[in-house]
């Protein structure tokens, strides 16, 4: 992963010494790049890039990275501390080792990999919401979920730092002080490995056994590829290893372009600070709260008698754990992704009173009445939508509504903006992405509403 599409900053010259002094650092470490890409900040999405300087066949081998050339718990100086004390600094993030390495790595002038760190002097390029007045957050990103999202990721990060982080370094002071190394550079140091760092594949060894996802890890050279959609190579993890190869033919002069895996806009503001320009995604998504639709079916009800069974029906829901309090289902650019789920919740919430008593009876057990994946894969793609039964639509039309309603601005607004580029010329960088971010999510839900509009 790598922190993409930020905004240059002015002054930024052709080549700088810090670039040069990791690309000496790589080749003394055997960190071969070929002789067909270069690294830049010119010509680039974001502070840093890697171009074609010719063309470019499938298949090629851009990059290789000796193992000993990855930063992590195993390869720091103070490994065998780490080692040492794991067990209290075990945590739910499973990040703590890595960070306590970063924070002794980027503050130690001796640091093997100083010219590595030097790329981010003070991490100022990194501009995740989590670094945005909550203010200006809430504004800018109201209804997107990322608010939510940080406010939880700052509990966590600072509850970490002050039960796990502070009292090992206490413990240490050789190697860290609180002083240093406070919780304002441990949150820069999370968004870093948040926007950087790669988690190598789980071997899949046994299907029975649910294995835990490996640690993070940083990986020079790889983190200086930047993401789209539409991305041209692919990182391979090998025993002794790991090679970033294209997926398909680079012309002269092309960005090479990595990919973090199948990304909505909100996740890449999110965990990288940039979001692609609509509709360029075309992983983008937008969630519907499974509240919504307990909200919109409550609003259909005519009676004390409806309201109960209505209650009766989401608590059958819940006991299933097919709806929760903060769950969504979530949507896509072909229609909904979550279609398992929000079958069973339109399925239970418009039954009779009858069907439902035995609904409830077989304690959410049914016969086999031939409904199978492909099916309701079908009826709830953009395609198939208006198929649905009228109350159904209604239901889904209805929770639509409610999640555009949660936006700050309308969807019009925002198309008018999006199409005015004197005013986008005018907005500022965090503006601008959060505007992307918006529009693709309402884009998908206005398509929703429209699909599922009832007859008059």
């Amino acid at each position: 992963a790598t922190d993409a599409k930020r905004p240059k900053r002015d002054g930024d010259s052709d080549v700088v010494d810090p670039l040069r002094n990791f690309i000496l650092w790589c080749d003394s470490g055997n960190l071969a790049l070929s002789d067909k890409v270069c690294l830049s900040k010119e010509g680039t999405v974001a502070e840093y890039g890697m171009l074609a300087k010719e063309d470019i066949e499938e298949g090629h081998v851009l990059f290789s990275i000796p193992r000993e050339c990855l930063l992590h718990q195993g390869t720091t100086a103070i490994e065998k501390v780490l080692e040492d004390g794991k067990k209290s600094l075990e945590s739910a993030s499973g990040w703590v080792p890595l960070l306590l390495a970063l924070l002794y790595e980027y503050t130690c002038p001796q640091s093997h990999w100083k010219p590595y760190l030097s790329l981010w002097p003070d991490f100022s390029i990194l501009d995740h919401p989590m670094f945005w007045a909550e203010e200006e957050r809430d504004t800018l990103l109201k209804g997107t979920g990322i608010p939510e999202a940080v406010k939880t990721d700052v509990e966590k990060l600072e509850a970490e730092y002050n039960n796990i982080v502070l009292p090992f370094m206490k413990s240490h002071p050789d190697l860290w002080d609180p002083e240093r190394h406070t919780l304002e550079l441990y949150k820069k140091l999370v968004a870093f490995v948040m926007a950087y760092s790669f988690q190598e594949p789980v071997e899949d060894k046994d299907e029975d056994e649910e294995r835990a996802p490996n640690p993070p890890m940083m990986v020079p050279m790889a983190d200086m590829l930047n993401h789209i959609s539409k991305h041209n190579a692919n990182l391979e993890y090998t025993i002794d290893c790991l090679k970033m190869v294209t997926v398909r033919r680079i012309e002269k002069g092309e960005e090479v372009f990595n990919t973090y895996g199948q990304m909505a806009n909100w996740q890449l503001l999110h965990m990288y600070g940039f979001s692609e320009p609509f509709p360029t995604n075309s992983n983008d998504t937008a969630d519907v709260q499974m509240s919504s639709v307990y909200k919109a079916a409550m609003q259909a009800t005519k009676s004390k008698t409806d309201e109960q069974l209505l209650i009766d029906k989401w608590n059958m829901l819940s006991e299933m754990e097919n709806v929760g309090e903060k769950g969504v289902f979530i949507f896509g650019q072909s229609g909904c992704l979550t279609y398992c789920e929000l079958y069973t919740t339109l399925k239970v919430l418009c039954m009779s009173p009858q069907e439902f008593k035995e609904f409830h009876e077989n304690e959410g057990w049914e016969d086999d009445d031939g409904d199978d994946d492909d099916k309701m894969e079908y009826a709830f793609s953009f395609e198939g939508l208006t198929e649905l039964t009228t109350e159904w639509k209604r239901l889904v039309h209805a929770a639509a509504g409610l999640a555009l309603d949660s936006y700050s601005e309308d969807v019009e607004t925002d198309r008018r903006l999006l199409g005015d580029q004197e005013a986008l010329g005018k907005l500022k960088s965090r503006e601008i992405r959060a505007l992307h971010v918006r529009y693709g999510q309402k884009n998908i839900l206005q398509r929703l509403q429209q699909l599922t509009k009832p007859s008059d």
